[in-house]
C-alpha cells in the first residue's frame, strides 16, 4: 500500500489525512493501525484473506512507516474470537478487532457482540460476505447480515466498494470508541475487498480523549453536588463505564474528597483499590438497605442493582437515587431519580468535588464507622470458608489459596456461574483494569477469549482464569490458541461436576432438579495437556496453594481441576429476574 499527498509527488505516510491507496485489506488495516489495534482476532475464512494480506503487509513495512504491524491471532472457534476482541476493547480501551469469515463465521460471533452491547465494550466485528457479482445465486455461506447483527451493535453496514473501506472502516472504529461505546460490525463483498481502491487515512486516535462524552450540563451537577452535600449516608457504586471512559483517577479523587463509601462493580472493581477505608462491597446490603443517597456511575440500574430501588423495608423510606452515565442513552428511565446527568465523566466527577470543595456537607463519619463494622465482621466470616478444610472441597477455600499468591496487577476473569459468584466476594482488585466478567448479559464461553486478550494486552502480569466446568466446556478446545500463540495463563477451574447456579434454584422451586448435572469428576487437566498444556486434578485442600505455585512457574497455560462440593451454593440473594 502506498500513501501519498495531493499537493505534491512525495510520500507522506505519518500525516494524517493523507490518501492512501491499496486492495481494500490493505486500506481497512491501515485505518485499524490509526485507531491504535495491535491484533486481529480471527479463524480462517477465504472471504476476509485481504485483511490477512493487509496484517502481513503491516509487518512487512507495505504500511505507512509509523504505524506498528497489526498481529494476526487465529483462534479454534469464532466466539473466541469475538470475545477476544471485546476483551481487548475492555482492558485496553481502544477497539478490540475480530475478522470473522462469512455466514457461519459472523454468526458465532453474535453472543460476544451482544456481550459487548451490553456491557460497553468497544470492538468492531468484520466479517467476509459472498460476493456481489454472484449475489442471489447461491455462492457460499451467501446471507445478509446486517439484519442479524443491527439489534446486538451500535453501528452495522455493508461496504459495497472498495473505495468505500477506508472512510468506512473510520467509521465503524470511531461508533465503536465513542461514549456509549460498543461494537460495530462492517462487512465487504468478496471480490470488492480483493480489489484496489483509495482512501484518507485518519489522525491517529491518541489517547482517545476525543471520543469521550459530551460536556456535562452544569445545572445539573450542581443539584447532585446539592443532594451529596445534605446526605448524611450516601452510597456511591461506580461501575464499567468509569473505567471505559477514563474517569478512575476523577472517581477516586471524588470518593476519598467527599468522604463517601463506594461499591464497585464490572471494571469499576479496583478503582477505589482492595482493602481502602471507603470501599464498602462487603457491606453491599446494608450500606443500598440503610443509605439516604445512592449514587449510581457508569453502570445500569439493572437486576444487579435492583432496578434502582435501594432501601424502603420495615416502612423505612426509599433512598434517593442519581444516576450518572457516559451518554444520554444510558441514563435509566424506568427508575424514579433524584436527579441524573450525562457526559464525559471525568468532568462530571471533578465537577462534583469541585463543588463540595473536598468535603461532603453533613458529618458522615459514623456512617462511614457502622459500615466498617459490617465490613470487618463480613471478612472475618470469610477468613472461616477461605481456611475451610472441607472434604469435598469448599470453593472459598480456592479463593483463600489464590488472594495471597495474586500480584496487585494481575488480570482475573471469570467465565462460570455458581464459582465465579464467590470470585465476586471475595476478590476486590487492588488496581482498576483488572477484572473481567461477562457483565450484565451473562454469557458463558467467554473465559478463554479473554484469556487471551488478557495475556497480550498486559504480557508481564499474571492472568488467571477462574473457570466453572460448565463453562469450560464452551471453549476449552481453544487451550490450543494459547499453546501455540505461547500464551501461558493459569486456570482455575472449580469442578462440581454440576451447572451449579441451575440445580439449587430448580430444587428450591420444584424439590428436584433435571438436566443440571455433569460427568463426575472429569479430567479437564489432561484435556489441558494433550493440547500441549499442562495441569492436575486437586480433590485435597492442602493441595491447592502448591499447585498453585507450580502453575505460575510452568510457563504454560496450566489447569487446576479442583474438585468441590456441589452443595456448598453460593448464598444468592436474587436470581436475576
Amino acid at each position: 500500500m502506498t500513501s501519498t499527498t495531493e499537493t505534491n509527488g512525495s510520500p507522506a505516510p505519518d500525516e494524517a489525512g493523507a490518501s492512501i491507496t491499496g486492495h481494500a485489506g490493505e486500506l481497512a488495516v491501515a485505518v485499524a493501525q490509526a485507531h491504535g489495534v495491535e491484533t486481529m482476532f480471527t479463524l480462517s475464512g477465504a472471504h476476509v484473506f485481504p485483511m490477512y494480506d493487509g496484517a502481513v503487509g503491516s509487518a512487512q513495512g507495505r504500511a505507512p512507516v509509523d504505524a506498528h504491524p497489526v498481529r494476526l491471532l487465529d483462534v479454534r472457534h469464532e466466539q473466541t474470537a469475538a470475545f477476544a476482541a471485546e476483551a481487548t476493547g475492555k482492558l485496553t480501551r481502544v477497539p478490540g478487532l475480530a475478522v470473522l469469515t462469512a455466514g457461519p463465521g459472523v454468526t458465532n460471533g453474535i453472543s460476544a457482540m451482544a456481550q459487548a452491547r451490553f456491557a460497553g465494550s468497544p470492538m468492531v466485528v468484520v466479517g467476509g460476505r459472498a460476493p456481489s457479482n454472484r449475489w442471489g445465486s447461491g455462492a457460499l455461506q451467501e446471507i445478509d447480515h446486517l439484519p442479524i447483527v443491527e439489534p446486538v451493535t451500535k453501528h452495522a453496514a455493508t461496504l459495497m466498494r472498495a473505495d468505500d473501506v477506508a472512510a468506512g472502516f473510520d467509521v465503524a472504529f470511531t461508533q465503536a470508541r465513542s461514549s456509549h461505546r460498543g461494537p460495530t460490525y462492517v462487512d465487504v463483498p468478496m471480490d470488492e475487498f480483493f480489489n484496489a481502491g483509495s482512501g484518507r487515512r485518519p489522525a491517529p486516535a491518541g489517547d482517545g480523549a476525543r471520543f469521550r462524552g459530551a460536556a456535562p450540563d452544569p445545572d445539573a451537577v450542581a443539584r447532585i453536588a446539592a443532594l451529596l452535600a445534605r446526605a448524611e449516608r450516601p452510597v456511591i457504586v461506580l461501575g464499567t463505564d468509569v473505567w471505559a471512559d477514563h474517569a478512575e483517577a476523577a472517581a477516586l479523587r471524588l470518593v476519598e474528597a467527599a468522604r463517601i463509601p463506594a461499591i464497585t462493580n464490572g471494571m469499576g472493581r479496583g478503582i477505589v483499590p482492595g482493602g481502602h477505608p471507603l470501599l464498602v462491597t462487603k457491606a453491599r446490603g446494608a450500606a443500598l438497605g440503610g443509605a439516604d443517597l445512592v449514587v449510581v456511575v457508569g453502570t445500569p440500574l439493572d437486576f444487579r442493582l435492583g432496578y434502582g430501588v435501594f432501601g424502603g423495608k420495615d416502612g423505612a423510606t426509599p433512598a434517593a437515587v442519581v444516576h450518572i452515565a457516559d451518554a444520554d442513552d444510558q441514563v435509566a428511565r424506568h427508575a424514579d431519580l433524584a436527579a441524573s446527568v450525562a457526559g464525559d465523566l471525568t468532568s462530571v466527577l471533578d465537577g462534583l468535588t469541585e463543588a463540595l470543595q473536598g468535603g461532603g456537607g453533613r458529618d458522615r463519619e459514623a456512617w462511614i464507622s457502622s459500615l466498617r463494622d459490617v465490613v470487618t465482621a463480613a471478612a472475618a466470616r470469610d477468613a472461616e470458608l477461605l481456611t475451610a478444610e472441607a472434604d469435598p472441597i469448599h470453593p472459598a477455600r480456592i479463593y483463600g489459596e489464590l488472594l495471597p499468591r495474586l500480584a496487585d496487577d494481575a488480570v482475573v476473569i471469570g467465565d462460570g456461574g455458581d464459582f465465579v459468584s464467590f470470585a465476586g466476594k471475595f476478590v476486590e482488585p487492588r488496581r482498576p483494569g483488572c477484572w473481567l466478567d461477562p457483565g450484565p448479559y451473562g454469557c458463558l464461553g467467554a473465559g478463554l477469549g479473554a484469556a487471551i486478550a488478557a495475556r497480550i494486552a498486559r504480557p508481564s502480569s499474571q492472568v488467571v482464569l477462574l473457570l466453572g466446568d460448565g463453562a469450560a466446556g464452551f471453549s476449552l478446545m481453544d487451550v490450543d490458541t494459547l499453546v501455540r500463540h505461547d500464551l501461558p495463563v493459569v486456570m482455575v477451574m472449580g469442578n462440581n461436576s454440576a451447572w451449579g447456579l441451575e440445580k439449587g434454584p430448580m430444587q428450591m422451586i420444584y424439590g428436584y432438579d433435571v438436566a443440571a448435572d455433569l460427568a463426575q469428576r472429569t479430567a479437564y487437566d489432561q484435556v489441558v495437556s494433550a493440547l500441549g498444556g499442562a495441569g492436575e486434578t486437586i480433590t485435597d485442600p492442602r493441595g491447592i496453594g502448591p499447585a498453585l505455585d507450580r502453575a505460575f512457574a510452568s510457563g504454560v497455560p496450566y489447569l487446576l481441576n479442583v474438585i468441590t462440593d456441589v452443595d456448598a451454593a453460593y448464598p444468592r440473594a436474587t436470581l436475576g429476574i
